[in-house]
Parts: structure tokens; C-alpha cells; sequence
């Protein structure tokens, strides 16, 4: 049960693992209107109850991962040890992605560190190494303007040293702009009315980033990259295929998406947030097939995606008697679709892990 606008303040609650349960089997196609298992993805209320279930594809990320507080977990602090990254002698760098940071600046800055991108300080020592984000910087961390910010900074340091840092757009860079730009405005939500920002609360928007949320901030959000591909590897943020919607070509996407955000149309933005919300295109059955209509578009080898977290795709959250409260164990990247699709969200805001990988994925 979700908490709905107009329906009083939320009662604050000591989060447990068991939360975080979801299906053994949730696509972007199901039905969500009748779930009740903690940790469904549960659309954003409209102002008034749906008299009809939701229509098919309609898949909104509300609550799908709720925060944890850091105290409610057993952390163990362990010093990063900054492994510095071999340079080519010729070409460009080595390439590495980052996955849904959400906020959690300190764990970011710690896996930046191990893998010698960052030194103590905090400031680029990668040389020609080329660092893509693969999208979601706010919402249910703690500070995810110190997180944009930290990659603005790496982006002009990066390109100063011959490399780059580069970041992808995300659902929630959406959102964050439509609750900015949009706020209470009534949005035809395809099942109702909604606003962006009963949705920017309810997927964890948090009032410390609104209120440092400056324009130079949302200029860079608004001109993101949408889809890339470097080295073989076709860049996303979401598992799905909505991407087709927006164009047959990479360079088509990112303009459409684009001049959506410069038309500053609340339903149009709202249906570019809803589709970029919609997940698991790429698991289970057609899921290949699936992985293969945007590569054979797009092009690229393989695709590589945050937005889902792994514990999500693997169906490994908490277990349905409620005897192993443990916690997700992520290693590392999750390599699914037979070998066409790596995911990077290791699950951060559920006490997993903060993901940072060089490409190409060793197998």
C-alpha cells in the first residue's frame, strides 16, 4: 500500500529486508493494480482512486525500491585502495561504466577510488580513461546534487587529462525535472490524472535535493544522451525496448528526446518518464530476441543497461517464508539474455552494491 497525495503524511518505519520482496516474475506488460506483495512496482496514485485496472505496458517505478536507512544494516567500512588504471600507449583509454548511483555519494566516491578513476582528494587521476553513468544520480540517497555535481566536475577534469566522463539519461533525471518544472500540473497518466511531483515523492525524491536544485543543474540533466554506443557496447538506461519509440537511430533518439524536454509539455514529458520507467524487457523468455531488435537498430554487441537491479532480476530478494533476512549479495555485473545484456544496477538503495565495471565484461 502505497501513500497517495492528499492522504496525510507518511508514518516513518524502521525498514527490514523483507520490504524489499518482489515476485519471482514481474515484465513491463503485467498488471499491477490488484498487488499487494511488498516491493511490487506499483504506479503513482491519481488524484482520485482508478475505476479500471491499468492499461497494458503501464509500468511506473513507484516504491519499487524503497530506501534504507544506513543504520538499519550491518555496514562494515573498508578503506578503498585505488588501483591505478593502465594506460594505452595508443587509442583511446579503457572504457568503464557506472551504475544507478541514487544519491550514495560516499559509496560512489569509494568505488571510484578502487578502481583508480578518482584519487583521495576526489579529483580525476585516470588520464584517457573514458567513465560513462549510466543514469538515476537522485532520489533515496542522501545526496544526489553532490552526486551530479562530483560528474560535472570529473567530466571538464577528464576531458582536461585527454579522457572523458560522460553520463546517459535516466527515469529519474526525468522525474526530477517534471517535479521541478511541473509540480502539482495534472498529467494524463494513461490511467488517471497524476503530477510529477506526487511521483518524485513517492519514488523518493528528496527535499535536500530540490532545495539545492540550481539551473545549471537542470540544463545539464535536460541535454543527457539518452543511447550510446562505444566499443561494441550499446549504452542505456532502461531494460526495455521503448527506446524504438524515439527513433531509428541513436543520433535520433537522443534529438527527440531532447526537443521533447525543450517543448516543456507535462504530458509529453510524462510519457517519455512512463516509458522510460518500463523494465525487464530482456529476461525470461524473448527476452534475447528482445535485447537483439535494439542492437540490430542501434547496433553494437551487447547492451548494457542500469535502471533494474540485479537482486530484481535474479528474483533473489528476501525469501517468500521469511527466514533469509541476509540481504542481496551482489558480486558484480549480471551477464543474462544469452550473453547479449549486462546489468549494472547492483541494488545500492537495498544495501547491495554500488557498481563500477570495465568494459569489456570479462566472461
Amino acid at each position: 500500500m502505497t501513500q497517495g497525495a492528499g492522504q496525510g503524511p507518511e508514518v516513518e518505519r524502521t525498514a527490514t529486508l523483507r520490504d524489499f520482496r518482489v515476485p519471482a516474475y514481474v515484465h513491463e506488460t503485467g498488471p499491477y493494480a490488484q498487488s499487494t506483495h511488498p516491493g511490487d512496482v506499483v504506479p503513482p496514485p491519481p488524484a482520485e482512486t482508478f475505476p479500471e485496472p491499468y492499461p497494458e505496458g503501464y509500468t511506473p517505478t513507484e516504491r519499487d525500491l524503497p530506501v534504507i536507512q544506513r543504520g538499519d544494516t550491518v555496514q562494515v567500512q573498508v578503506e578503498p585502495v585505488s588501483v591505478p588504471v593502465q594506460q594505452s600507449t595508443a587509442g583511446p583509454g579503457p572504457l568503464f561504466v557506472v551504475g544507478d548511483v541514487h544519491g550514495y555519494l560516499d559509496e560512489l566516491t569509494a568505488a571510484l577510488q578502487e578502481k583508480g578513476l578518482i584519487d583521495s582528494a576526489g579529483s580525476w587521476c585516470a588520464g584517457t580513461a573514458r567513465l560513462w553513468f549510466l543514469g538515476d544520480f537522485t532520489d533515496r540517497g542522501p545526496d544526489g546534487i553532490g552526486v551530479i555535481d562530483l560528474v560535472m566536475r570529473l567530466s571538464a577534469e577528464a576531458a582536461a587529462s585527454g579522457g572523458y566522463c560522460k553520463a546517459l539519461m535516466g527515469n529519474h533525471e526525468l522525474l526530477l525535472l517534471g517535479a521541478k518544472r511541473f509540480g502539482d500540473t495534472p498529467v494524463n497518466s494513461g490511467a488517471g490524472t497524476a503530477t510529477f511531483q506526487a511521483a518524485w515523492l513517492l519514488n523518493g525524491g528528496q527535499k535536500t535535493d530540490m532545495d539545492r536544485l540550481q539551473d545549471h543543474h537542470l540544463q545539464w540533466m535536460s541535454r543527457l544522451d539518452a543511447i550510446e554506443e562505444v566499443d561494441g557496447h550499446l549504452l542505456v538506461h532502461s531494460d526495455t525496448t521503448a527506446y524504438l519509440d524515439y527513433g531509428r537511430s541513436i543520433e535520433e533518439v537522443n534529438d527527440t528526446v531532447r526537443e521533447t524536454l525543450t517543448r516543456n509539455d507535462a504530458d509529453e514529458v510524462w510519457d517519455l518518464f512512463r516509458k522510460f520507467t518500463k523494465r525487464f524487457s530482456f529476461r525470461d523468455e524473448g527476452g534475447a530476441q528482445a535485447v537483439r531488435s535494439l542492437l540490430d537498430t542501434y547496433g553494437g554487441t551487447r547492451i548494457v543497461h542500469g535502471h533494474s537491479p540485479i537482486p530484481y532480476l535474479l528474483g533473489e530478494v528476501g525469501s517468500e517464508d521469511g527466514e533469509d533476512d541476509s540481504g542481496p549479495l551482489v558480486e558484480g555485473p549480471h551477464l543474462y539474455a544469452d550473453g547479449l545484456a549486462i546489468a549494472m544496477d547492483g541494488g545500492v538503495t537495498m544495501a547491495g552494491k554500488l557498481l563500477v565495471q570495465q568494459l569489456p565484461l570479462e566472461v
